[in-house]
């Protein structure tokens, strides 16, 4: 049997396909589906199925166009609604693929129509070697329980509870574990780096199966969740009616230097997707820089919203296809065009660049000694917790799309994050928003603990 995982790290996204005599399988396909056609094709097999294990909400999925392009059936919990032609599926639900089986277990908890997929490969053993977990369990972490419009987070709980409990839990010790998402994702809360893990890993070391009562399960499961970024919603609603084709989508026309200052002028955003070392030196006023270097999409997602009709700037071509090719795996398709001749032509039309100071962490302790400047932190709440400088301020970049935070617009303000990605796009909108002294930490909390500067630790919050 073959079977292969494809990891895209921007999302924090694993997906998977599996073969068998010739017949393949894909499940949770991201939005461009070449890869799992290009590997069909390198393993002679032709994909006939696909699963989804549940409506995801952290991007648009490619089932739709991947079904198109290959005739296959796509198969669903019976309780997703999807609005495309597929089969319901529930408990029980078996489908031979040459040698191998896979089995549908009803796992309902991180969303309602959540399955796990049992796979057996019959050629090497009658036991099952594998599931596939989707959202329902993660590595060191389980599905968060607030990402639907029928069921309330305690409900859901209760339920993911029961799934863990009486479905994946009764599976033999040795059987891996093979997740929808890995560290960096917010369909979860605190998932380790790996890959993949076996049912024995997990029962051990993930905090979420070591909580002994439902109760407590719910309460800890429902309590400080993650800010739910708005477009997950909507993903979800896309994914139910199934995502049009890439190919679909519109050229992106090119916009002239004046052009965009006049639609700058009328509050369009220009997303900068250069680097944040790129955008600090010379940057379009009041531009945002989501640096393709980091999880871009959703970063995009979160703080632009998917209504966001952006002019990208970009210092190549490919720089271009890859932010075009990344937003719309959030569900972000409409952009206005791109900056043509970059910031350059901005220049060149006799426009003033802005730019963006960065410091040390050195010469940020310095200022905050002197009471010189005030330091902002953009991490999460458990990162914020876990660890802080004193004399910081907390708001995390999810929330940047509500507000920004209540601090003094005129006085010198540091900004950090874990390593200076999120704290650059925090410092652009802080400028768009009008700001006046905003400064980047460069290397964020980590280079401010590999300095071995003073860290304010608090009791942390429970996972």
């Amino acid at each position: 049997m073959y079977f292969e995982q494809f990891y895209l790290g921007c999302l924090a996204h694993a997906s998977y396909i599996l073969a068998s005599l010739g017949e393949a399988v894909v499940v949770d396909p991201q939005r461009d589906v070449d890869i799992y056609l290009k590997a069909a094709e390198e393993h002679g097999v032709k994909i006939l199925h696909i699963f989804e294990t549940h409506l995801h909400a952290d991007f648009v999925s490619g089932h739709k166009e991947l079904a198109a392009r290959t005739g296959a059936k796509i198969y669903m919990g019976a309780r997703a609604g999807a609005k495309f032609p597929h089969i319901d599926v529930q408990d029980g639900f078996e489908l031979p693929v040459g040698n191998a089986l896979v089995k549908v277990l009803d796992t309902p908890g991180h969303t309602p129509e959540s399955i796990c997929l049992l796979i057996t490969d019959k050629a090497k053993s009658p036991q099952p070697w594998a599931v596939l977990t989707g959202d329902t369990l993660f590595l060191g972490d389980v599905g968060r329980p607030d990402l639907s419009r029928t069921h309330t987070p305690t409900e859901l709980a209760g339920m993911l509870y029961d799934s863990l409990h009486n479905k994946l839990l009764t599976l033999a010790d040795d059987v891996a574990v093979y997740p929808a998402h890995g560290a960096g994702s917010l369909c979860g809360r605190n998932m380790r780096a790996e890959r993949s893990s076996t049912i024995a890993t997990e029962r051990l070391t993930n905090y979420a199966l070591q909580i002994k009562s439902r109760e407590e399960f719910i309460r800890q499961l429902t309590a400080n969740l993650p800010t739910r970024p708005e477009y997950f919603l909507l993903d979800a609603e896309i994914n139910r009616e199934g995502a049009p084709t890439l190919s679909d989508l519109p050229n992106l026309p090119p916009i002239s230097a004046p052009e965009l200052h006049s639609m700058l002028g009328e509050g369009v955003v220009a997303l900068d997707v250069r680097t944040g070392d790129q955008f600090a030196r010379a940057h379009v006023p009041g531009s945002i820089n989501i640096a393709l270097s980091g999880q871009f999409a959703s970063w995009a997602g979160t703080v632009l919203g998917l209504s966001a009709r952006p002019v990208l700037i970009a210092d190549s071509s490919e720089q271009l296809s890859e932010a075009r090719l990344r937003l719309a795996r959030v569900g972000i398709e409409d952009a206005r065009g791109y900056l043509n001749g970059s910031v350059e032509a901005w220049k060149q039309a006799g426009f003033v660049l802005a730019e963006l100071s960065q410091i040390t962490v050195q010469v940020l302790r310095d200022r905050l000694q002197a009471h010189t400047s005030e330091v902002l932190d953009v991490r999460r709440e458990p990162e914020w917790h876990a660890g802080h400088i004193e004399a910081a301020a907390w708001w995390p970049l999810d929330n940047f799309k509500v507000s920004p935070p209540e601090i003094d617009r005129d006085r010198p303000i540091a900004v950090h994050c874990k390593s200076g990605y999120r704290s650059m796009i925090a410092c652009s909108l802080l400028q768009r928003a009008g700001f006046q002294n905003v400064t980047n930490v460069i290397g964020g909390f980590d280079a401010w603990q590999q300095a071995n500067l003073p860290v304010q630790n608090e009791t942390a919050v429970e996972a």
